[in-house]
């Protein structure tokens, strides 16, 4: 059975949790195994555009009847948040570049942390510096949206980011940014570390969220680890959401040193990429079988309906 069709949930997985480096001949031996477990969509990480060749990846998506999700971010030089006029211009072109390539690959979302520098912080963000780049990313946003392109940012924990922690601040940072089209992109790991109530959260963000990851406490199995996964699928479902969910997870081995290094990634806590997205969706499908629309499929196809 198509799981993705029974769950009638659109779910990508990050491509990350399975290869560190991945080329359209990597790609192509994991997408097929991704689509098969009931994966609609594989999430890339940031990727050059000046220096990646789209096309073939593309063609390795295409052939596994998969599709992408881009993702983008900035760097020292090139950050939206950033007080000095060129640094701003440089952010901003960055992140234009990041909805070309993300057109070149056939992706129609881009994800990302767009408003600022990934890493640990040091100290608060400024008000004018969360303004700056409100403005900044919000017009990138709508610009893509023209091209049929939804852009999300990501609401991080505290040791990656000052500039966005919760759900409200998030909503904040849409309010800013005036932009129309502007998604929030929330994740249950950060959220486990940030939020007072990840149900109530969630249902604050949901007139703008745009994407729930669903990613472990420590960052491995979505079986295993302290998130009540199946809990967060069905409230999230039952509040009404109808948006795409992701599946993120990191270990060492897997991802590489260099990303292992930048998000802290020390251990391994699975051995097998494929295998944690295929359990991942039997997580997803026990959430979706427990919430009020599972729970009606499930009457419907008893009954023969």
């Amino acid at each position: 059975m198509n799981l993705d069709l029974e769950l009638q949930l659109d779910i990508a997985c990050h491509v990350s949790a399975i290869v560190a480096d991945p080329t359209p001949d990597a790609l192509a031996a994991v997408l097929p195994r991704l689509r098969e477990a009931g994966y609609r969509r594989a999430v890339l990480p940031p990727l050059d555009p000046g220096t990646t060749d789209a096309a073939a990846l593309r063609r390795a998506f295409d052939e596994a009847g998969i599709a992408p999700i881009a993702m983008t971010g900035q760097a020292p030089g090139a950050d939206v948040s950033s007080a000095d006029e060129a640094e701003r211009r440089a952010g901003a072109a960055a992140l234009r570049a990041a909805v070309e390539f993300a057109a070149d690959l056939g992706a129609d979302q881009l994800n990302g942390v767009p408003y600022g520098l990934f890493g640990q912080p040091g100290a608060p963000t400024s008000r004018a510096a969360l303004e700056r780049a409100a403005r900044e990313v919000g017009a990138v946003a709508d610009e893509a949206s023209d091209r049929g392109i939804t852009m999300t940012f990501e609401v991080l924990n505290r040791y990656e980011t000052s500039a966005i922690n919760t759900a409200a601040q998030a909503l904040e940072f849409v309010e800013l940014s005036g932009s129309r089209s502007l998604g929030i992109h929330l994740d249950t790991y950060h959220m486990a570390v940030e939020e007072a109530d990840m149900s109530a959260a969630i249902r604050d963000a949901l007139p703008r969220l745009a994407y729930l990851e669903l990613g472990q406490s420590g960052r491995g199995l979505l079986s295993t680890g302290v998130v009540d996964i199946p809990k967060v699928v069905q409230q999230t479902l039952d509040e009404g959401y109808t948006g795409r969910w992701g599946v993120e997870a990191f270990s060492r081995p897997l991802v590489g040193d260099g990303a292992g290094d930048m998000l802290a990634i020390w251990r391994a806590p699975y051995d097998d990429g494929v295998e944690l997205a295929a359990d991942a969706v039997r997580v997803v499908r026990k959430g979706w079988a427990e919430s009020a629309a599972g729970r009606r499929a499930q009457r419907l196809a008893r009954s023969g309906g």
